[in-house]
């Protein structure tokens, strides 16, 4: 199952307010940044599916819903390339957050570490700033619901203890990594 939403972010200097797309997959929960825009639009959206579902090539088959909101960006044109996939798009009751829970926690997640501590200069700020905190997200970030294991590491979880940590600092010390020293 995928799901799917916006999120905005107002710019300090621009003034503007960015919207920001992403597509979570559930089990998982390995976060696609499908991309940031002033204006988000149909044909915007429908663009960035087309770009979602030709990253994941071969694992789209594999997807049998997506979870999505009303939200006028959403058009028939939008549905229909997740349903040329094979892949139905299930639309929550209006006024009901709570059933895009899994997108919804994201969001609050992505506020609480990154963009409510930092003011975003500018839309490419925001995309350099997105753009590590999801790798951080998906490769080095725990998940209680995957017992601790990032979605997708990018090297093995150490087993057992160890008596010293090594910390690395991501996005200027914002957010910590932890990992074994060598001994």
């Amino acid at each position: 199952m995928l799901a799917c939403d916006f999120f905005t972010v107002d710019c300090a200097v621009t003034l503007r307010r960015v919207y920001v797309f992403f597509v979570l997959e559930v089990a998982t929960r390995y976060v696609h940044l499908l991309g940031t825009t002033s204006h988000p639009d149909g044909a915007w959206t429908t663009q960035q599916a087309r770009s979602l579902l030709l990253d994941l090539s071969d694992r789209a088959a594999g997807f049998r819903f997506l979870v999505r909101d009303r939200a006028g960006q959403f058009t028939t044109s939008f549905d229909a390339v997740f349903a040329d996939a094979g892949v139905e798009v299930v639309k929550i009751p209006p006024r009901c957050p709570q059933a895009n829970c899994y997108a919804e926690r994201f969001i609050g997640t992505v506020r609480s570490e990154v963009t409510d501590r930092l003011l975003i200069i500018n839309e490419r700020h925001l995309r350099t700033v997105l753009s590590r905190y999801v790798a951080h997200y998906n490769r080095r970030r725990p998940h209680r619901a995957r017992q601790l294991r990032p979605p997708r590491p990018d090297r093995p979880i150490p087993q057992g203890s160890c008596t010293q940590v090594q910390r690395r600092l991501v996005l200027g010390g914002l957010i910590n990594e932890y990992e074994p020293a060598a001994a």
